[in-house]
């Protein structure tokens, strides 16, 4: 099996290496930051790829970005995703299109020798491999609009019906500086990636409806 690896932590990413050579596959690249990733894909067009979810330069979500990206590129390439802790927007995102090959797995458990090659063997062959701990958070996770205050649930029911600030301010007849605020809260209280904000709108509204 020929495998892409991205990790900017370099002993976690040679002890990857190394455990998957050693159980007989190929490690054709390694990628250390976000950038590097979709290229490496495009160019060797792995068997899987391996992705750490925040690589440099910003370390928030572009491992995410990449493996969204790469799999729009390469219909079905399958991807194991790793993560320092359960993050739920990005394995929600990750696994809202409902396609097999794509994995969500908690760095602790590439410890697990056996359990990681497992999930690896299971996302290459076009299934899914996801944490235990993933989950059970993402089973008992509460709907996150309990926790928006009712104002913000007017913000977030007027951006639904696609208003903009200033329109969101004329009517409920406050600042837009206020509006900017609540918004901010919602992509907070949400747990919306720190991607551009058009695009946590949409995942906001999407929650919205979803709920």
């Amino acid at each position: 099996m020929r495998i892409v690896i991205a990790e900017d932590n370099a002993l976690l990413r040679e002890g990857i290496s190394l455990l998957v050579r050693t159980a007989g596959h190929e490690v054709v690249g390694n990628a250390a930051n976000g950038p590097e990733i979709v290229p490496l894909l495009l160019e060797h067009r792995p068997d899987i790829a391996v992705l750490d979810v925040r690589m440099p330069p910003t370390f928030r979500d572009e491992g995410l970005r990449a493996a969204i990206e790469a799999r729009r590129l390469l219909p079905g390439l399958p991807i194991l995703v790793l993560s320092q802790y359960v993050e739920h927007t990005y394995a929600t995102e990750l696994l809202a299109s409902g396609a097999g090959g794509v994995g969500y797995l908690l760095k602790d458990r590439v410890g697990r020798v056996e359990e990681f090659l497992d999930a690896l063997n299971r996302v290459a062959a076009g299934g899914t491999a996801l944490d235990p701990e993933v989950v059970s958070q993402l089973m008992n996770r509460r709907d996150p609009l309990d926790a928006l205050t009712a104002r913000e649930r007017e913000v977030l029911h007027l951006m639904a019906q696609g208003h903009d600030n200033a329109a969101i301010a004329r009517q409920l007849v406050v600042t837009e500086r206020a509006v900017t605020k609540h918004i901010g809260n919602i992509f907070r209280k949400l747990d919306l990636p720190p991607t551009d904000s058009g695009h946590r709108r949409v995942l906001a509204v999407l929650a919205y409806v979803n709920a």
